[in-house]
């Protein structure tokens, strides 16, 4: 089965409702998913310096916070999506906003009245970790409720992938001045406010999902339902073979990602200055890929669209180390140029895999389906960081740097394979 993003296949999304309020409940979505986002990355760079500064933790200690905000992906990630598929999915993430809303509040009035130790931080974090994964899940599988156009369906994830993009890039830059203006209880307060308000934005969308028929849950329910939808996506002809190169590029990524600071420092010899223009050069590229991708797509359909964004995001990633190792300037630049190339690339990838996987995958699936790509995203960060510190413990940080940007070239024949192939072809 081949298929470009035109019309939906009858799996898909029904129609959706009217235009104005399919407007207005977009932009409410919108706004939530982008106030979580900005909340979720402001918190990466923020709760180190929390655990530090407030509880004096050592940088050990501190490092373990990220972690807590993330590790829950592995263990939930394949039933969040089961759970997520049974029950109502605006209702998942008012619950999720509103559990981060109250774990932070709570950090902070810990924080303020001198309560908060690292302990509670950590389990407070770790909630919060398990709420995100679960309203990841709910968002996306809500959004094809609203839309029965894929072409639209297209666009409201083009936006949503073009606000975590830059919140990716501005949630750790504005957490620096807001910290310094309000302290890190302030910062801390305000970071449970944009929860609050994410809050409120979803409950004023209007737009109810179709009712779907109730699942007797008999025991091993859960067992069963993961099951479904591991089976579905990992032998469908069109999701199995994204769902494939998406976890090769991002094993080898993270071994890039990994390696890349020390890498700029010790290697290359950068100053701290320009080695956050290399990493954050990612923020220019991302923008772009996620605008361009609508009009690739419908000038090349989704099938070459992912083909062509692949190939342009490994190109880029080769290129820095390649580039990066004729020195001097010249090779900084070079190494900027590869990371934005490389961030066109899979900001064009990003939006067009997620419109395919939901307008492939039956309305009561899409939860499941959703998890089954984070799921094996976020294990293949976790060995991709694993085998960068194994293969800098064995080579040095040039051949981790070099094995991962290689390596993600597998990714573009994991992706050739059964409906791609024949769709690109075609």
């Amino acid at each position: 089965m081949t298929t470009s993003i035109g019309t939906p296949p009858s799996s898909g999304p029904p129609p959706g409702p009217n235009p104005p309020s399919v407007r207005r409940d977009f932009g409410l979505l919108w706004a939530g998913q982008s106030l979580s986002l900005f909340g979720d990355q402001f918190m990466t760079l923020a709760l180190p310096l929390v655990a530090v500064t407030l509880l004096g933790s050592s940088p050990a200690q501190a490092a373990l916070l990220p972690f807590a905000l993330f590790v829950p992906f592995l263990p939930l990630g394949l039933p969040a999506g089961a759970i997520v598929d049974r029950l109502p999915r605006r209702t998942v993430m008012l619950v999720c906003d509103g559990v981060q809303a109250v774990a932070f509040a709570a950090i902070c009035v810990l924080a303020a009245t001198g309560a908060l130790t690292f302990p509670l931080l950590f389990g407070l974090i770790l909630i919060s970790g398990c709420a995100v994964v679960f309203f990841q899940v709910a968002y996306t599988s809500y959004l094809p409720s609203l839309y029965g156009d894929a072409h639209e369906l297209h666009r409201g994830n083009t936006r949503l992938a073009l606000s975590e993009s830059t919140s990716k890039a501005l949630g750790p830059m504005a957490a620096g001045p807001l910290i310094g203006a309000l302290g890190l209880v302030g910062a801390l307060a305000a970071n449970a406010l944009s929860f609050a308000a994410s809050f409120v934005s979803l409950a004023l969308i209007r737009h109810r999902e179709p009712r779907r028929a109730a699942a007797v849950r008999q025991p091993g329910w859960l067992r069963r339902d993961i099951a479904v939808g591991l089976r579905f996506a990992l032998r469908h002809p069109i999701l199995q073979p994204i769902l494939a190169c998406g976890t090769v590029y991002v094993l080898f990524l993270s071994m890039v990602e990994t390696s890349l600071v020390l890498y700029c420092r010790d290697v290359l010899g950068l100053s701290p200055g320009w080695i956050g223009v290399v990493i954050g050069a990612a923020a220019a590229g991302y923008p772009v890929g996620n605008l361009l991708s609508a009009r690739l797509i419908r000038r090349l359909g989704a099938p070459r669209t992912l083909t062509a964004a692949a190939t342009v995001s490994v190109l880029g990633i080769v290129s820095m180390p390649a580039l990066g190792a004729i020195g001097g300037v010249a090779g900084t630049i070079g190494l900027v140029a590869g990371s934005v190339v490389h961030c066109v690339g899979e900001g064009a990838f990003s939006p067009t895999s997620i419109t395919l996987r939901q307008t492939e995958a039956p309305a009561e699936l899409l939860g499941r389906v959703g998890s089954v790509q984070r799921f094996l995203l976020w294990g293949a960060i976790a060995l991709g960081s694993l085998a960068a510190a194994g293969m800098t413990a064995l080579a040095g940080l040039s051949a981790s740097v070099w094995v991962g940007a290689l390596g993600t070239v597998l990714c573009l024949p994991a992706l050739l394979r059964r409906g791609i192939r024949a769709a690109v072809l075609a």
